[in-house]
């Protein structure tokens, strides 16, 4: 005894010494050895007993815990049976002992150590296990501790980790799910007791802003229900312990829903009683701000039945005693999460749908309490003095009512959907934070959805349907609308940040914006002619506040402009107003698909009106050019002239494919009015385009300009004085004054379009192609003027000024071309004629000049972007023997150390470098025919010999990505390159007679694939599987000879050592369909074979578990019993592997 104490003296000291501040971490390092060494130790179980029985010190009942619970994981199956025994008799001993005199995180520990062992023995060796549990429960004093026991269990029974084979996994389950019935009975009389006992007692209710008011029931939702009565019982005044007893069995509720299916076990009574708490919610909180106290586990401190204060001095969360709004909060929320976790199922068994209506009607009750008026509150005051917690909860049950359960219950004469969706508005309108609102917005954006489906389903009855929500549907509408307005909303609106951007590259205010379109357009979809009829007027009145302002321009002498607003409540009048104009300009944008396609011609005058006004407006901001004023407040009011006026070019520029319809629509007759409108937008975007502009600006126009000239595609557009001011502006021979490199891309883009693309409604012959050749040949040779002089310079010697006057010349002038080529891809064969013969000089240039910057991998890396988008676009113009040169130039400009010093830097230029080069080869051996076929054995070669070597050992993602792409490509488009059987032959002669050719390539090919599942990159992982996968539905992999003889087993092998592995468990799905298609080639030789071979190979099992694994794995051949197989195989290797190295030495294995 005396040894004993002595050691426990010891460790408390080396506990204390180990956590001391002064402490250094050798001295740390060397303590934990010896801890580690001594839990080792067989037997170190007997001192740890003693420690726990014995000590006052949390670090030491802690090491103790953790020791005893690393026996019980890792060591049960070595250990004696009558060691077994003892400690299965002491450790509850000793939470019933010491339970309420050690912290809650002890409690909470040594809880969990019970539960382990009830895990592994519970109820062949540890019959009392559950049946001790439930005893607790029922005994008042102990029911804190049970319910924390009980809690323990679901967490670690229910869904055990892989510590445990399938079998018994399934029989835990099984086991539980016959106690739920008594479980939930148990939890419902507890919460019943406590909730009628204190409710007669507060049967006086202390005054409270509901106590006193009548209950108007919700329409017919409650007519007749008992629950009308229940729900307007006065609230229970919890004490202190009640109050930590009833949360600790909602969270227990919580947690046990989380994996139940739904029964009739879930009574209609517990569901009453979760309804009752979930009333504490509702309850106004205290103003006092409290920091988050809601916890999903039992980790807060008990003080149960006559249970002093913890021994850390707190009650729950160190909070006073007594039932605090704070904490009636929490039973609010508690319960909120038991509601949450029933209806986030989807699925619904017939016998509980009824049920489910049920829990709604009381919810909604909730509901219309939570957005009742009367005279202490607003709805936006009670909101906000609620418990943040609980309204998140109660949002993301009206989220999980509307996306899972609406469908079911819509059609019940039982539930008023139309004054649900009342309640809902309120609800959203009152929200106290953005987020709220934002959640609250996704919910109508789900509840659209639902609608717009449903009436496509059932277009019989579309008005009906229609008209049972038109109300509701104006209603929001106009109040998003609202919300979106300064004028209505400035206060909240200016809380939103407009600087820094989010993960998705928008700010506050643009996101607030976007959501709030995204509803105005489904409803737009669901009432065009309401929508719009809502929006215009308003847009109206703003743009008349914006046209206005001419007439406060004045010009100073020395011609500076100003406008003469001044006055601070002007000049703020004026920022609204603008802010305003730009958010509904951006909803008009947004609603141009609802004017297009089947519905042109019925709102074809609304769309008018708005494309007129839009013109108008853009016209008028060009020729005032508002941008350009001196203001009050120049840096509020300057942005948002600027922002206004790219806004109305945005919106403009939305309704493109209108216009294109409406010249269509229109081409055999009076074309005016069409030619008015387009000449106006050229002559409202022309003026823009200058770098006196500012950018966005700038931007803005050139981005209408190019939607013009690849959209609507106006055969007069080229004449236009306008256009021929930016083409006279663009082919300068010196620009002087340059825009910038994005503006001038778009706006060479533009003239090259005009000139390129086929003129919708005419025929071929009135296409006008010879002088628009000739046009847009004039185009090309001014903008590349100072490119073409750098082909006579490339043999100059390679002094570095020239070189880097060289490098600008080439930067800036390749990406012009390559975004022409890039927008005529898709086009006519004539445009990209005409696009190759005005560029074949700047190809022959770029061609020389790419050996001389070879070394140089940021203009290497502009020149392959090029000839890469050439490849894509214009191989068939290149003709062969051109192509086959580039082809030829880059393979043996490409050499292996010349790769290996691009890859090498990752991130890096070079890098980029070789993924073009890599992407060029896969537009190759794309390609059909003949032509190029010379190349493949130059293109396996720099793939499997060059590149392939340097990435292999290395990360390399991206060029690996390109690498393995083109090696699929290779394999997918020239199959018949390594198998010569044809079609017919196979028919003929069955699949043996194949022939192969070129092995060795095709053999390296798959090592590559296999290699790189032995690697950690999951996204290159997920990729080649898809390409052998995709191999094997259009050519067969799997069954040809080479591949079924010599490499089938090996790549199963490596897919089943993965999924052991647990090192890209997020694509089990996919591995697993992969191993069953290699298999299904032959099952039997899989079964007979490989298995066997499999399981001998496996180490850290025996031979009897070998057998339980090979008689687990049955010999099915569909799919679903497969995958049950694999899982089940790689779990219970993984347990029987652990459990074997647990054993200690010697251990005999019978």
């Amino acid at each position: 005894m005396a040894s004993e104490d002595a050691s426990l003296r010891a460790l408390e000291n080396l506990m204390t010494e180990f956590f001391h501040s002064c402490t250094t971490n050798e001295r740390k390092r060397e303590i934990e050895e010896l801890l580690n060494n001594f839990a080792q130790q067989a037997g170190a179980w007997h001192h740890c007993l003693f420690f726990l029985s014995n000590t006052r010190n949390e670090y030491v009942m802690m090491y103790s815990l953790t020791v005893f619970e690393n026996l019980v994981n890792k060591m049960w199956i070595g250990l004696a049976s009558q060691d077994k025994m003892e400690i299965r008799s002491c450790l509850p001993k000793l939470l019933l002992a010491q339970h309420k005199n050690v912290p809650y995180f002890i409690r909470n520990k040594l809880c969990k150590v019970i539960v382990d062992i009830g895990r592994q023995d519970w109820p062949m060796f540890y019959h009392d296990f559950f049946s001790n549990t439930l005893q607790l429960i029922q005994t008042p004093a102990l029911a804190p501790l049970g319910l924390v026991m009980l809690k323990t269990t679901s967490e670690e029974l229910a869904c055990p980790r892989e510590d445990l084979c399938v079998a018994r996994k399934e029989e835990l389950r099984k086991l539980l799910l016959e106690q739920v019935p008594t479980v939930l009975g148990l939890l419902t009389g507890i919460l019943e007791t406590y909730w009628d006992k204190h409710s007669v007692i507060a049967s006086t209710p202390p005054p409270s802003p509901t106590s006193g008011e009548s209950v108007e029931l919700l329409g017919s939702l409650f007519q007749g229900s008992q629950y009308s009565k229940l729900l307007c019982q006065p609230m229970a005044a919890l004490d202190n312990d009640g109050h930590q007893l009833c949360c600790l069995v909602l969270e227990c509720l919580a947690h046990l829903f989380s994996w139940i299916p739904l029964s009739t076990s879930i009574t209609p009574t517990l569901l009453a009683s979760i309804f009752h708490f979930a009333r504490f919610g509702c309850d106004l909180r205290t103003k006092a701000k409290t920091g988050p106290f809601i916890s999903t586990s039992s980790n807060g401190p008990l003080n149960s039945g006559t249970v002093p204060p913890t021994s850390n001095g707190q009650g729950l969360n160190g909070q006073q005693s007594g039932s605090t709004k704070v904490d009636r909060a929490r039973l609010g929320v508690l319960a909120m999460t038991c509601i949450n976790e029933l209806v986030s199922k989807n699925c619904v068994p017939m016998d509980f749908e009824e049920y489910l209506l049920r829990m709604f009607q009381q919810t909604f009750f909730l509901l219309q309490r939570l957005t009742r008026e009367n005279n202490a509150h607003t709805v936006k005051n009670r909101l906000q003095e609620l418990d943040e917690s609980y309204l998140e909860k109660f949002t993301d049950f009206l989220r999980l009512f509307v996306s899972v359960h609406l469908r079911r219950i819509e059609s019940s004469p039982q539930f008023p959907v139309v004054e649900f969706l009342a309640l809902l508005f309120k609800y959203t309108f009152n929200q106290p934070t953005h987020e709220g609102y934002f959640a609250c917005l996704d919910i109508w954006s789900v509840f659209l959805d639902f609608l717009t489906t449903k009436i496509k389903s059932r277009l019989a009855d579309r008005e009906s349907v229609l008209n049972r929500y038109k109300d509701a549907l104006v209603l929001l509408l106009r109040e998003v609308l609202n919300r979106i307005q300064f004028r209505y909303n400035q206060a909240q609106l200016e809380e939103l940040d407009d600087e820094v951007l989010d993960d998705d590259q928008q700010t506050e205010w643009q996101r607030y914006l976007r959501q709030s379109l995204e509803v105005v357009a489904k409803v737009m979809e669901l009432l065009p002619s309401h929508a719009f009829s809502t929006l215009f007027p308003v847009l109206q009145e703003n743009l008349d506040v914006y046209l206005g302002l001419q007439q406060f321009i004045v010009t100073s002498s020395g011609s500076s402009r100003s406008l003469n607003i001044t006055a601070e409540n002007d000049c703020r009048r004026l920022h609204c107003s603008l802010r305003d104009l730009s958010s509904l300009l951006q909803a008009v944008g947004r609603l141009a698909e609802y004017f297009i396609g089947e519905v042109f011609a019925a709102r074809f005058t609304d769309a008018l009106a708005v494309v007129e006004r839009l013109v108008e407006v853009t016209c008028y901001g060009s020729r005032t050019t508002l941008y350009d004023l001196e203001t009050a407040v120049p840096s509020v009011l300057k942005p948002d002239l600027i922002d206004v006026h790219a806004q109305a070019l945005a919106a403009l520029q939305a309704y493109s494919h209108w216009l294109a319809q409406f010249y269509s629509e229109i081409h055999s007759q009076n074309q005016s009015q069409f030619i008015n409108l387009v000449t106006s937008a050229v002559d409202a975007s022309s003026p823009l385009i200058s770098v006196k502009v500012p950018e966005k600006l700038l931007l803005s126009a050139c981005h209408l300009m190019v939607s013009i000239t690849s959209t609507v595609r106006p055969v007069f557009l080229v004449s236009l004085p306008a256009v021929q001011t930016i083409f006279n502006m663009i082919t300068t021979e010196h620009q002087t004054h340059r825009l910038p490199q994005e503006a001038h891309i778009l706006v060479c883009r533009s003239l090259s379009n005009m000139l390129l693309l086929t003129w919708p409604n005419l025929p071929e012959s009135e296409q006008q192609w010879h002088t628009r050749s000739n046009n847009h040949a004039s185009l090309l040779t001014a903008l590349t003027r100072e490119y073409r002089i750098l082909r006579g310079t490339v043999n100059v010697t390679h002094r570095q000024p020239n070189l880097d006057n060289m490098k600008v010349v080439i930067q800036q002038t390749l990406p012009v071309l390559k975004d022409m080529v890039d927008s005529i891809s898709s086009e006519s064969t004539k445009s990209r004629q005409i696009c190759y013969q005005s560029l074949q000089e700047s190809v022959q240039v770029s061609l020389n000049l790419f050996p001389v910057f070879i070394q140089q991998a940021d203009v290497t890396d502009e020149m392959l972007a090029f000839f890469l988008t050439l490849f894509q676009a214009l191989r068939v113009q290149m003709g062969v023997a051109f192509t086959g040169q580039i082809i030829h130039t880059f393979l043996s400009m490409f050499t292996r150390e010349q790769l290996a010093a691009s890859i090498l830097h990752e991130g890096s230029a070079g890098c980029r470098v070789v993924q073009k080069f890599l992407k060029i080869l896969q537009v190759v051996v794309q390609e059909p025919g003949q032509a190029f076929k010379p190349f493949l054995p130059s293109i396996l070669s720099l793939c499997m010999e060059q590149v392939y070597p340097v990435v292999a050992e290395r990360p390399s993602p991206d060029v690996k990505a390109e690498m393995f792409e083109l090696l699929y490509q290779i394999l997918h488009q020239n199959w018949r390159y390594f198998f010569k059987t044809s079609v017919l032959t196979t028919v003929q002669k069955g699949a043996a007679e194949e022939t192969m050719e070129n092995e060795p390539q095709f053999t390296a090919a798959m090592q590559a694939f296999g290699q790189s599942f032995l690697q950690p990159d999951i996204h290159i992982f997920k990729q080649n599987l898809s390409y052998l996968e995709s191999l094997n539905s259009k050519h067969k992999l799997y069954h040809r000879k080479l591949f079924r003889t010599s490499m089938l087993f090996h790549f199963i092998n490596v897919l089943l050592q993965v999924l052991l592995h647990k090192s890209h468990d997020l694509l089990q799905e996919e591995i697993i369909l992969a191993i069953y298609n290699m298999a299904s080639v032959d099952f039997d030789a899989f079964y007979s074979v490989f298995m066997p071979q499999f399981l001998n190979g496996c180490h850290g099992v025996d031979s009897s578990q070998r057998g339980v694994l090979a008689r687990n794995f049955k010999p099915e051949q569909d799919l679903p019993s497969f995958t049950q197989s694999v899982h089940r195989l790689v779990n219970d290797l993984r347990y029987y592997r652990l459990c074997n190295s647990s054993l200690p030495t010697g251990t005999i294995k019978l």
